[in-house]
């Protein structure tokens, strides 16, 4: 290929590339509302295709046949997945991509560290600068982390591990695994770019080493993590794959890679901190700290008092304002269908009816919002935290489905307990509170709710979808047989 054809092809590929980003950053911003959300994710991924492609105009690239058949079948994997996966499993999926993203960017700084570390003058490669390989070791240690840590959030989220694993001295043991990590990322760096090691086979064998150090520092991060914090677990793993792939794409020299990840890791850090802020716990408690706090924990008095859906259907046909809680049991139980559809039966009445969502309600952020959205639930209709607590006092019924931890009040009442310090949804404001559950067990953080035992709380037991579509005909009754 001639000198100038070579210019254009760059040139082309470096314009695409800011034509990518823009669309990244129109698609993020589009993301941030419900009602924008679904153009926004189009625009984002037509970037990527745009990106993707221009890749293929870069001069001397290599391995095409590689390339293109790891394109399709990733890109056959993911059509196939993302049609076939259910809503419950959406967080499980969504730790996986995410994991699989760090592990690209690992992968890439495995790929280029060894080639800086077996390259000769002779072979025709550029010597790699320091800081090209500080960014190569630092990427692939953030990358690493993120793949092994979002593999065990999944194994978690999807029931296949206890929620978490903890043993004396464990701080003290991973501290010394990370400074590990560390320290051979600087042999590393300083066998290769500095020259300090003359034997090429023990630079690799320091690469080697840091990247199971690497791996093993993920798993250690994650295991005493509790279920209930997992929500921020994945979106802190989702900044750090954003940030491994900026520091990779700075080694590759390529622009695409440097904003695309850089978008990711300041979006990933943003919405970890809203995250925490929702939890009222700093992100380093999460990481290294037991969920809540310790002591003797309040006793709860009283007992659960059950309601049949009969009752609980001319409650709420003749309320003036009814709050609808949902929570992950509601998903497990597809019932959003069947709550819209109550939902519609109440506006035909004349009934105000608001959804009431929890930042961190469900299994990852939005994972509510996303629900609610298959169902055609319009978006007006759903409140936030801070906007709906202030109307519980006035709010005739509040009907709580599949939610536990985020309406428990022993989270402004009990210092002992694990949520405490957690803003919640003042759901026992409310003059009458309906709770829907399959049994009595407890929520995700594995204790007992004092807001089933209140004077003004009825249990109505039952799975999610056969209590919302008793309540349907229910109400159909009152309606005399109404369609």
């Amino acid at each position: 290929m001639s000198a100038p054809t070579s210019n254009v092809l760059v040139w082309v590929a470096s314009a695409s590339y800011f034509v990518a980003a823009t669309l990244f950053l129109l698609g993020l911003q589009r993301m941030a509302s419900p009602v924008t959300a679904r153009s926004g994710i189009r625009w984002a991924g037509l970037g990527m295709v745009i990106a993707t492609a221009a890749t293929f105009l870069l001069p001397g690239l290599h391995n095409l046949p590689l390339i293109v058949t790891a394109l399709v079948i990733g890109t056959a994997a993911a059509w196939v997945s993302g049609r076939k996966v259910a809503i419950t499993d959406m967080p499980q999926m969504v730790a996986l991509y995410n994991g699989m993203g760090g592990g690209s960017a690992a992968a890439i700084g495995a790929v280029e560290l060894l080639a800086f570390a077996t390259s000769t003058p002779e072979a025709g490669r550029q010597p790699a600068s320091v800081t090209a390989i500080v960014l190569a070791v630092a990427g692939a240690l953030i990358g690493a982390v993120s793949l092994s840590g979002s593999i065990i959030a999944w194994a978690k989220l999807d029931g296949r591990m206890d929620k978490r694993y903890t043993f004396a001295g464990q701080k003290a043991f991973n501290a010394v695994v990370f400074l590990a990590s560390v320290v051979l990322g600087a042999m590393v760096v300083f066998g290769i770019a500095l020259g300090g090691v003359a034997d090429d086979h023990v630079v690799v064998m320091y690469i080697v080493g840091f990247f199971v150090l690497a791996l093993a520092l993920g798993v250690l991060m994650t295991l005493p993590i509790g279920g209930a914090d997992m929500p921020v677990v994945i979106s802190l793993y989702n900044a750090l794959t954003g940030l491994a792939v900026a520091f990779e794409g700075y080694v590759l020299g390529n622009e695409a890679l440097i904003i695309a990840g850089t978008m990711v890791g300041a979006a990933g850090t943003l919405l970890t901190q809203l995250m925490a802020k929702a939890m009222n716990r700093p992100i380093r408690n999460v990481l290294f700290g037991s969920f809540g706090g310790g002591g003797q924990a309040q006793e709860i008095s009283g007992s659960q008092k059950p309601i049949e859906a009969g009752d609980v259907a001319a409650m709420m046909a003749y309320a003036e304002r009814v709050v609808i809680v949902p929570g992950y049991g509601m998903a497990v139980a597809q019932a959003q269908h069947k709550i819209w559809e109550l939902t519609q039966k109440l506006l035909e009445r004349g009934v105000k009816v608001k959804f009431a969502i929890h930042p961190v309600a469900g299994r990852m952020p939005g994972h509510m919002n996303v629900l609610l959205a298959e169902a055609g639930v319009p978006y007006d209709l759903i409140a936030d935290m801070d906007d709906i607590n202030p109307e519980f006092p006035n709010t005739d019924v509040s009907l709580v489905i599949g939610a536990n931890d985020v309406v428990n009040p022993v989270a402004k009442t009990d210092p002992a307990s694990p949520i405490y310090g957690m803003p919640i949804l003042d759901v026992a404001n409310s003059k009458n509170t309906i709770v829907i559950k399959r049994g009595k067990g407890t929520g995700f953080a594995g204790i007992e709710n004092a807001l089933f035992y209140q004077d003004n709380t009825r249990m109505l037991y039952g799975d999610g979808a056969e209590v919302a579509s008793a309540l349907v005909s229910e109400l159909k009754a009152l309606d005399g047989g109404g369609h």
